[in-house]
């Protein structure tokens, strides 16, 4: 499978977010942000990063997001700008009930998918077809310290539009792999919409995750998708060790609903942390539009 890297800075997510509107910043209260900091994530897939033939027709996957301070509601917090505030007045059905600690996400990604011989230029009727996704999303966190509630609604297009076939020839050209030559044969343009809900759960649920050492947790997830873009219902776990775990939701690699950076009840801990992560994840499918076409 291809390997995934989170990159996290919490200066860089209180400026984009405090742009967003010169008023953000005196309204939101640099005590809370200090507390519980919003974070840019940047996450990269590639099979660069793995084995030949691992992808299983997934190329490419990146997703850059902006998580949001801790939030006192989705429709009066000053710390979201004011049209994230207008929105989640008319979106109330989506919005999580009350828990201990909650946040929304905002997202934009593509993934690249290809069929395993890239070397053929006429239609491949017996593989996966060539695919690339834009989405754009947003979406609700909702927590307390062992549960985690998340609902995402994603939008964007599916085809020449998403510029699958840009990236991956100026990626290919920096690195000097050989060129697919099938995507003249890509999904014509549809735009594309998913509702994404799942449920976390961690194990075990008590203040030894807040512990200031080596630590251990394990972390289940489950729920379903609903739209053109892809309908499934999904399960999985992820098993952690290391120093200082944060007591956030795991390090998934890019998936439905696995932006799980809630910001952290305990807040920012001094010093170093790093732990390793085992993960999984399956799922039954009943539509792909990567997989099925349009």
């Amino acid at each position: 499978m291809p390997m995934s890297f989170r990159y996290l800075n919490p200066a860089l997510a209180g400026a984009l977010l405090l742009l967003a509107t010169p008023a953000l910043a005196g309204e939101c209260g640099h005590g809370r942000l200090g507390q519980t900091p919003p974070a840019v994530n940047l996450r990269v897939d590639n099979d660069l990063f793995g084995g030949e033939r691992q992808d299983q027709g997934y190329t490419n996957g990146a997703q850059l997001s902006l998580v949001s301070p801790n939030l006192y509601d989705y429709t009066d917090d000053p710390c979201l700008p004011r049209p994230a505030r207008w929105l989640n007045r008319h979106l109330e059905r989506l919005q999580p009930g009350h828990y201990d600690q909650q946040n929304m996400v905002f997202a934009l990604g593509q993934g690249l998918f290809t069929p395993e011989d890239g070397s053929r230029s006429d239609l491949v009727a017996d593989d996966r077809p060539y695919a690339a996704v834009l989405l754009a999303s947003f979406g609700y966190n909702a927590r307390n310290l062992s549960q985690l509630r998340t609902t995402q609604l994603q939008v964007g297009v599916v085809g020449p539009a998403a510029l699958g076939r840009q990236v991956q020839e100026a990626v290919h050209r920096i690195t000097g792999s050989e060129q697919f030559r099938g995507w003249d044969h890509q999904l014509h343009n549809e735009p594309v919409v998913r509702l994404v809900h799942e449920r976390m759960r961690r194990w075990p649920g008590d203040a030894q995750f807040n512990a200031d050492g080596w630590a251990w947790d394990a972390i289940a997830h489950w729920g379903g998708a609903l739209g053109n873009l892809g309908t499934h219902a999904n399960a999985g776990v992820e098993l952690r060790l290391g120093w200082k775990i944060p007591d956030d939701f795991g390090s998934t690699p890019l998936r439905p609903a696995g932006e799980n950076t809630a910001p952290r009840i305990a807040g920012r801990r001094p010093g170093w942390s790093a732990h390793l992560f085992l993960t999984s994840d399956a799922r039954w499918v009943l539509r792909d539009i990567t997989l099925d076409g349009n």
